[in-house]
């Protein structure tokens, strides 16, 4: 049975979604684990400050000082754009206000005000009020911020009405996050976080009885009332309860200001560093629960490698089993016999094409990204037709098929941006195959256009995407995720994605970057998430794995990224993934050597000779090859090469290797370059 834990939420409209199970359990299911107590934000935070609960629903700016509070993922109170009970009432305009009396019920609301005055460059005395007195302070040049339930109707006793969550979306194109569950460290069991997530999704089915009876409540109070369907607007329309890839983005980008601008803290943070969210964990996935199990029989690496080699399917625990216990030279000979019997011909594939990284502003401030520029950054950058233009051109020439686009998250580029690029390139560059946007991008478009990620992938179709990267995977495994990346996407959402883009007809590749300190069962839920969504799909063309590449970034991690962990994980998932028809090797990170190693440790393709490429290379791997140097190391390791397209189709060449030069080796003196901005990583 898990124990019942205090748990303190908040006592505005707002929240009674989220706590909906909690007041109205249901008959038929146990009781959700919590013993409830409702406050105004700021009081939440200081019961759980001093011990009183052990979870409170807290504003994001009191978690800053308590960077070691565990968030329940997925939930939280937020907008996009108005939020209507977080505003400052006034009779004269914001920028002739004098003074502002604030309401002591948030300090997220208090430090986005300061945020906000910050970027505007008004400069007004802010002074102590009390919650739910403030609206009465409004007359002549003295203004109040109102929060929370007070502010409904604000607007009809205040000339003039500034609603911050409106201001933040027009000034960062990103969603507020207001507050989300907290609680102390190893409080929170998986039975917890389920709960708080069920409650959240059984309130906003639920939304027009919690308005229906908060108004029949304040009538009966004599407080004056909006209509049920104001309230219930409020709930379903304004407010957003997901704490999703958007909203991370969101988060980020205003602890980032928040802190750039010295109105939080947060204790033993660099200043070059991000804050970081720990999240809790959900319950485990139920593949690992049963590989965790014990067997009645011993496992015996030389029989399970003869099975896979032969074409048979490993399960969880056997896969973790042989990761830890199998010797390399065994599993990498049982790898290559299954790529003799899936490629019997022994010809190893390649493909000519280019990089480009279209901008590199980006909200997710990755920890192991060291391309990124956040929005308002040093050296931003979106390349112009004109730039995409000659790299394109230049492409075509060197005997290029494809372009590999991939950029950060910008919230300056919408839907119609992308829409009138694929169009564009279709249209003048109609041979170049455009393998563009990864999950992660996609993710970001949708969120920010309130569509679905299967509307987006639909139209960026018909506008002339062909395919999709693998990008943004790195390890599938949220506890991994929000270590190195809190504000990504998470596990699921990438899934999804690939899932939606395989349903429509697009074929993707997919990845694996490990050296985040992952365990075996990390790596291998990576390859049975992915296995998994092949048997439902078959999308996936091919499975790429490199090690993390930590020089100049600001994730300094020691862990194991030597090549024979590669070539162990390459050979192993050559193994797992018995419906992926083709991996890549690595060369680009451990050099071509390691690659011909790799092409008898299970791998069918020599990747690309990337005509330019900004990512790995910018965290410290330098090797580049030409098509003549990759065919050589293909057939020093004994293989025919053979150009292909990104469908793994073989393409005619004439003599290999004549039209596509060399890249400069590290430290020679490069040609000029094509004319443009630099571009960099993305990670």
């Amino acid at each position: 049975m898990t124990k019942p834990l205090r748990l303190c939420a908040v006592s505005f409209l707002n929240t009674e979604p989220l706590v909906y199970d909690l007041r109205h359990p249901r008959p038929d299911r146990p009781a959700p684990p919590f013993e409830m107590v409702s406050e105004v934000p700021s009081a939440c935070a200081a019961m759980l400050e001093q011990g009183a609960v052990d979870v409170a629903l807290v504003p994001v700016a009191a978690y800053a000082a308590h960077p070691d509070w565990e968030v329940v993922p997925e939930v939280a109170i937020a907008c996009r754009g108005p939020a209507q009970t977080v505003l400052v009432a006034s009779d004269v305009p914001l920028e002739d206000v004098e003074t502002i009396v604030l309401d002591d019920a948030s300090r997220t609301s208090v430090a986005l005000l300061r945020v906000l005055l910050q970027s505007w460059g008004y400069t007004p005395e802010l002074v102590p009020g009390r919650h739910g007195a403030t609206l009465d302070a409004v007359g002549g040049r003295t203004a109040a911020l109102v929060i929370g339930d007070p502010a409904f109707g604000a607007d009809r006793r205040a000339r003039h009405v500034v609603d911050l969550g409106e201001a933040w979306f027009r000034r960062t194109g990103l969603p507020m996050v207001f507050a989300f569950w907290a609680a102390r460290p190893g409080a929170l069991a998986p039975a917890h976080v389920e709960a708080l997530i069920a409650s959240r999704d059984r309130g906003l089915r639920h939304a027009e009885a919690i308005a229906r009876a908060y108004r029949n409540a304040r009538r009966a109070a004599g407080e004056p009332v909006l209509s049920e369907n104001d309230y219930a607007n409020y709930l379903r329309k304004r407010m957003r309860y997901d704490l999703g890839a958007f909203e991370r983005e969101g988060l980020v980008e205003f602890l980032s200001r928040a802190r750039a601008a010295k109105i939080l803290d947060v204790p033993g943070l660099a200043d070059d560093d991000v804050v970081h969210v720990h999240f809790a964990g959900r319950a485990e996935h139920a593949a690992l629960a049963a590989a965790r199990r014990r067997r009645t029989a011993p496992m015996d690496a030389d029989r399970l490698l003869a099975r896979a080699a032969a074409g048979g399917r490993l399960d969880l625990a056997e896969g973790i089993f042989l990761y830890e216990n199998a010797d390399l030279l065994d599993l990498g000979a049982a790898a290559d016999a299954r790529r003799r019997a899936l490629h019997p011909d022994g010809v190893v594939t390649y493909i000519v094409d280019r990089n480009v990284n279209y901008t590199n502003v980006c909200t997710a401030r990755c920890k192991f990204c060291n391309f990124y520029t956040p929005p308002g950054g040093k050296d931003p950058y979106v390349l112009d037709r004109d730039t995409l233009r000659r790299k394109f051109e230049e492409t075509r020439r060197l005997g290029g098929v494809q372009i590999l686009l991939q950029g950060g998250l910008n919230p300056e580029l919408g839907l119609a941006w992308y829409e009138d690029f694929f169009r564009w390139a279709r249209a003048e560059f109609p041979d170049l195959n455009m393998h563009a946007l990864s999950p992660t991008e996609i993710i970001h478009i949708a969120r920010m256009e309130d569509m679905s990620v299967r509307a987006v992938l639909e139209r960026l179709v018909a506008a002339g995407l062909g395919s999709l990267p693998g990008g943004g995977a790195e390890i599938l495994h949220d506890d991994v995720r929000d270590r190195i990346s809190p504000f990504k996407n998470t596990t699921q959402e990438w899934l999804d994605v690939m899932r939606e883009a395989h349903r429509l007809g697009l074929s993707s590749s997919c990845s694996m970057v490990y050296g985040f300190q992952e365990t075996a069962e990390h790596i291998l839920l990576h390859l049975e998430r992915l296995r998994a969504l092949q048997d439902e799909t078959g999308g996936f063309i091919a499975f790429i794995v490199w090690p993390f590449q930590a020089e100049g970034t600001r994730l300094k991690l020691r862990d194991d990224t030597s090549a024979h962990r590669y070539l162990r994980i390459q050979a192993l998932a050559r193994l797992y993934l018995d419906n992926v028809p083709n991996l890549q090797v690595s060369w680009p990170t451990l050099g071509p050597a390691v690659g011909e190693i790799g092409l008898h440790f299970g791998a069918n393709d020599f990747g690309s000779v990337m005509i330019e490429e900004n990512v790995v290379s910018k965290a410290g791997a330098h090797y580049m090859l030409s098509a003549e140097a990759i065919e050589r190391h293909i057939r020093n390791a004994g293989f025919v090469p053979a150009r292909r397209n990104q469908r793994y189709e073989r393409l005619p060449t004439g003599r290999p290797g004549s039209n596509v030069a060399a890249p400069p080796a590290p430290g020679a003196t490069p040609p000029p370059p094509t004319p443009g901005p630099p571009e960099r990583l993305h990670g």
